[in-house]
């Protein structure tokens, strides 16, 4: 027996040990990949620089306890912002993280350390499973993963008053608590407990650390002993609301607001018994953040997803602060001076008010978080620039620049929020728009965009139509619009060619009418080139050519389907070329065979373009942050550091522009270093 008792007790020391060790070499590849991330963090000198289109989404704001002049401003893109005036101006400051999809969802500063700065992030696009909290020491010089919380899909984030070295935190699997200011955490929710899961927010008792208030997607929860015992506090609250918001009246811990999909809701009794408060529409009850005047706790306000609601009596009534299309995600309080008012917003950026609420301004020179799909320059001034940006509803369209990107306005009368995939200038000058419902055009001094998407009668619409049945007196009506989704458009004189989620559309009158055309293997078109009278119009695998500006097409040899065709160009010799998974492909034969460019080994090639003015190639990988170019046709190529993953290049003054997936346009900095010779590499 006792041979047995120290068999055992032996076997349960070497998995202990081994338990031990694997601990370490976790936390030994977390500290690695924090260093990584440290490296990350700094900004390349060579890096090209963002310059607009200003606003569009922000998560989270944070004010420095020490400096309030000095506010940070997380993205859904996983980038930093920082302002040194109080929210006037911006600059991009950090990305902690490696991700573009981690949404930076709560900002917390050490009151006692502001170079302690904690961000709590979740992954869009693994909501459920993924996220991180990331640490910087050093006022956001360099960054770290905090190894307890790696992985954790993390919604809320809040520091104790009383003591800071106490922190708690809202994960989708529970709440976790750390009592040496952030540098270690443990579990304080009951593991698998049914109910006590996806927290979205936590308020800590400004009195007491060992309270806690925690609201999850059903219902609020509290703890009176710091996390070992939980109750739900749910008398007065409809049953299943969200709970997105907690906060406590410092000076009366007992009162405390929350906020619900159901409405708001009061407490004057630690939560022992909430009341609903009346005064807001119920369109607007989905609050997503409350935030009570530090000076006067009776003032509160309320940002949902209709606007700003405001009350000076502590919830008895409400009074609507802006229109109902502002879409509010945070708001910040300045402590000296509590009329100073920023919201964060979905699409419209930073809103500033110095009065109250009472008028809110746009406050987001230098912060740019737009998805620009299209860009265009000028043909008869490089100096301005238009913008066509994606998701941003009557916030986006189409922005205009006459100074080089310095400043934007707005430009979208008559799109009508919707989004622009592809820009282009016509002979006479006017602008041409693709969106994800037609075609839209916008005359010279002309004030609003108007729609250009008849159909031509007798069209493939037409003849796909039900027939007439004579016996019936109700017919169905042909199709007389286009409306679908319209990703790519080529000019060539009078004939344009539009690329759309339904097929090929072709004009011959300048878009006064459309007629659908159908070409044989490349079913809905990805990609459309003109050169002259070279058209070259590719689908997935495989590419169909006109020698004759699209009046008839040449036999059409289907690409395998490791081809995987992003884009289509053809040059000013009518060579064609090819941007796909697969790498850079040319046809001298005008598509009846094709040769790799074997110079440049890149995959997925995203684009190629021609700068005619430079005579040279400049290609774009989704693999890459590099713009690769080339002088002598393909044969040798060098790199062009950019930092960002870029397409859709254009030249304007002598450098290059380029638009990207979350960060607006960037311009490649003035003085850039010689390209670096990447002749049979090209890799990144």
């Amino acid at each position: 027996m006792a041979s047995s008792s120290h068999s055992l007790q032996g076997k349960r020391q070497s998995n202990f040990m081994r338990t031990v060790f694997m601990r370490q070499v976790a936390r030994t590849i977390l500290v690695l990949i924090s260093l990584l991330l440290m490296a990350a963090a700094l900004p390349a000198q060579s890096s090209w620089q963002p310059v607009g289109p200003d606003g569009g989404t922000v998560r989270s704001l944070a004010m420095d306890p020490r400096d309030p002049d000095r506010i940070f401003l997380g993205t859904s893109a996983g980038n930093l912002y920082l302002s040194s005036d109080n929210g006037a101006s911006w600059s991009r400051f950090a990305r902690p993280g490696s991700s573009a999809e981690m949404v930076l969802d709560h900002i917390a500063i050490d009151p006692t350390d502001p170079r302690k700065i904690f961000v709590a992030a979740w992954n869009a696009q693994l909501p459920n499973s993924d996220g991180d909290l990331f640490r910087s020491k050093d006022g956001g010089k360099s960054w770290e993963i905090v190894a307890d919380l790696h992985g954790k899909s993390l919604r809320a984030l809040s520091i104790a008053v009383t003591n800071p070295k106490i922190m708690v935190a809202g994960a989708l699997d529970g709440i976790y608590r750390s009592r040496d200011g952030g540098g270690t955490w443990e579990r304080i929710s009951p593991e698998n407990h049914a109910e006590l899961k996806n927290v979205e927010s936590i308020a800590i008792d400004p009195a007491n650390p060992d309270v806690i208030y925690a609201g999850t997607w059903h219902l609020p929860w509290k703890t009176e002993d710091g996390g070992k015992t939980w109750r739900n506090i749910k008398k007065g609250v409809i049953d299943d609301s969200d709970v997105f918001s907690i906060v406590i009246d410092s000076s009366q811990p007992s009162n405390l607001f929350i906020s619900a999909c159901s409405g708001i809701y009061r407490s004057e009794s630690a939560g022992e018994l909430f009341r609903k408060l009346q005064g807001i529409p119920y369109s607007a009850r989905r609050t997503r953040m409350l935030q009570m005047d530090p000076t006067d706790h009776n003032v509160v306000y309320a940002g949902t997803t209709e606007g700003l609601w405001k009350t000076t009596d502590a919830g008895a009534t409400w009074k609507h602060m802006t229109g109902s299309n502002i879409i509010i995600n945070d708001v910040l309080i300045d402590p000296r001076r509590p009329s100073h008012v920023l919201l964060a917003t979905d699409r419209s950026g930073v809103l500033a008010s110095n009065d109250g609420g009472v008028s809110f301004t746009a406050s987001n020179r230098g912060f740019t978080h737009r998805q620009v799909a299209a860009l265009l320059v000028d043909r008869s001034d490089s100096a301005i620039l238009y913008a066509g940006v994606l998701n941003d509803k009557e916030f986006g369209g189409v922005f205009v620049s006459r100074d080089a990107g310095q400043t934007w306005k707005q430009a979208s009368d008559g799109l009508d929020g919707r989004d622009v995939f592809v820009l282009r200038q016509a002979d006479d000058n006017a602008l041409i728009a693709g969106t994800d419902h037609g075609i839209f055009v916008l005359k010279p001094n002309a004030p609003r965009w108007a729609p250009r998407n008849v159909l031509a009668s007798g069209g493939a619409e037409a003849a796909a139509a039900p027939k007439k049945n004579p016996g019936r007196a109700t017919v169905l009506k042909v199709p007389n619009e286009l409306t679908a989704r319209v990703s790519v458009l080529e000019l060539a004189g009078d004939r344009w060619f539009a690329a759309t989620a339904t097929g090929l559309f072709v004009s011959s009158d300048s878009s006064a009418s459309w007629r659908q055309e159908t070409l044989p293997a490349i079913g809905v078109p990805v990609s459309i080139s003109v050169a002259g009278k070279v058209v070259a119009i590719a689908g997935r695998n495989a590419v169909a050519v006109s020698v004759n500006g699209g009046e008839s097409w040449l036999p059409s040899k289907p690409l395998g389907p490791e081809f995987a065709i992003n884009a289509v160009a053809v040059d000013n010799s009518g060579d064609v070329w090819l941007a796909a998974r697969a790498g850079l492909f040319r046809s001298t034969d005008a598509g009846d065979s094709w040769k790799r460019v074997s110079n440049l080994k890149l995959a997925d090639i995203l684009t190629v373009q021609f700068d005619e003015e430079n005579h040279r190639v400049l290609a774009t990988s989704g693999s890459s942050t590099n713009v690769f170019e080339s002088s002598d046709n393909g044969r040798t190529w060098s790199a062009i550091s950019t930092g960002w993953r870029v397409r859709n290049l254009h030249l304007t003054r002598g450098r290059l522009l380029g638009t990207t997936a979350f960060d607006g346009v960037v311009v490649q900095p003035e003085g850039t270093a010689t390209a670096e010779n990447v002749s049979g590499s090209g890799t990144r």
